[in-house]
């Protein structure tokens, strides 16, 4: 996890911390979708990150909007999994592991277009 996470910090605090900040609508936005995982500890920061991102990318894909209204989103949905491998690659020995995990599961995350029946 980053060399600056300390015993008792949180995903909360550790997203209050981000350097260099976030503009200021895509921050909101990040803390509304991390809001589950908030009192996490600091060190589940890249899991958390993945989650959540995994989630609003179903949201997205499963709404099958395609409009601009779903920028912001996609843009939260990038920066988390930035997030959460920036913050995983100081542990370079579970890295590729997570990378593999973390494709798998995006790749497996059903398009708004796909059949139903």
């Amino acid at each position: 996890m980053s060399a600056l996470a300390a015993e008792g910090r949180t995903v909360r605090d550790w997203l209050a911390a981000v350097t260099p900040p976030p503009p200021a609508s895509l921050a909101a936005r990040l803390a509304a979708v991390l809001a589950p995982h908030a009192d996490r500890p600091e060190s589940d920061v890249p899991a958390c990150c993945l989650e959540a991102g995994e989630a609003l990318l179903e949201e997205i894909l499963s709404s099958g909007s395609t409009s601009r209204d779903t920028a912001l989103d996609l843009l939260t949905v990038d920066a988390l999994v930035t997030y959460a491998f920036q913050e995983a690659s100081g542990d370079a020995s579970t890295l590729e592991a997570r990378a593999e995990r973390a494709m798998a599961r995006i790749a497996a995350i059903p398009s708004g277009d796909a059949p139903h029946g």
